[in-house]
């Protein structure tokens, strides 16, 4: 029913059962002992498109501890599912407009929830703002799948991981406000997180043993794999480093070992340096070693 639906595009609510059996190589008997309807066939696809996302955006969104962070995480692994599985993808953001009462409750209620999580963006508000009327995060919601509806409505749509920058802007702006949202409208999405045997592997690829690395090592390559982009000042705040002339040096010898890179070196010159791991940063990033450093007590930094 997706496949069919995304083939039809903007024709998907005129997708026959018929199609749909001579797709599945069913019959109609098979199908009716599996539906009692075209719409429960549809609402099974919708219901199936969101388990497969779930399955991508709630881990990465319980990675992090931030609203932000735990917000930017979801929506990457979100954008990159839309790529990953395309046809499911148009399922939940453009074909469950039309597929009927049963699919739009559920949807609704999905949106709802959504809505909950970015409303906790209230709590990020700074001292002095007005805080977001609660209504807010509906209006964020919905401004984001429109975004993503018209993209992937288009005959060549750009990889939806591109939306990134701008769709989290969108989300920030109405609790952290303008400052934030030009930050992040140019920061890029943070690397999907390796979990499984492909941990294990970066993890013996990166070649980085334990015992070479300490605690505030750790936080500072933490604080780039969590803020892609981040500035000196911005890594020191998030590892924990009040000397700024220490976060210096410790940057230049990651950079060093080829951990992480500067990003924008044709920008202006005085502005602040951008950084971001390498393909060797993520690979320990990934590993176990740098999840137990960073639970280590705060020893002296020989790195």
């Amino acid at each position: 029913m997706a496949a069919a639906m995304a083939e039809r595009s903007a024709n998907a609510s005129t997708v026959t059962l018929a199609a749909v059996q001579r797709r599945a190589g069913v019959s109609e008997e098979a199908f009716e002992e599996l539906f009692e309807d075209r719409e429960a066939c549809v609402l099974a696809a919708f219901e199936l498109g969101v388990e497969r996302a779930a399955e991508q955006i709630v881990p990465a969104y319980r990675s992090e501890s931030r609203w932000l962070d735990a917000i930017k995480a979801a929506l990457a692994a979100f954008l990159r599912f839309l790529e990953a599985e395309p046809e499911l993808g148009r399922m939940l953001v453009v074909h469950a407009l039309a597929g009927g009462p049963r699919v739009l409750r559920r949807r609704g209620e999905l949106l709802a929830r959504l809505a909950e999580v970015v409303d906790r963006g209230r709590g990020e508000s700074l001292p002095g703002r007005v805080e977001p009327p609660g209504v807010i995060a509906e209006g964020i919601v919905g401004a984001v799948l429109a975004v993503i509806h018209n993209r992937l409505q288009v005959e060549r749509p750009e990889p939806p991981i591109e939306l990134f920058g701008a769709l989290a802007s969108i989300i920030v702006l109405p609790y952290m406000g303008a400052s934030v949202a030009r930050r992040e409208l140019t920061r890029p999405a943070p690397p999907p997180r390796a979990t499984g045997p492909e941990r294990s592997e970066l993890e013996s690829r990166s070649g980085y043993g334990r015992s070479r690395l300490t605690y505030r090592t750790a936080r500072v390559l933490g604080a780039i794999a969590g803020y892609p982009g981040a500035s000196n000042r911005e890594v020191a705040e998030r590892a924990g480093i009040v000397d700024q002339g220490q976060i210096s040096k410790l940057l230049t010898r990651l950079e060093g070992r080829g951990l992480i890179v500067k990003i924008g070196e044709s920008r202006t010159r005085g502005a602040p340096n951008s950084w971001q791991l390498t393909d060797g940063g993520e690979a320990l990033m990934a590993s176990a070693t740098v999840r137990g450093a960073m639970r280590l007590p705060r020893d002296p930094d020989v790195l």
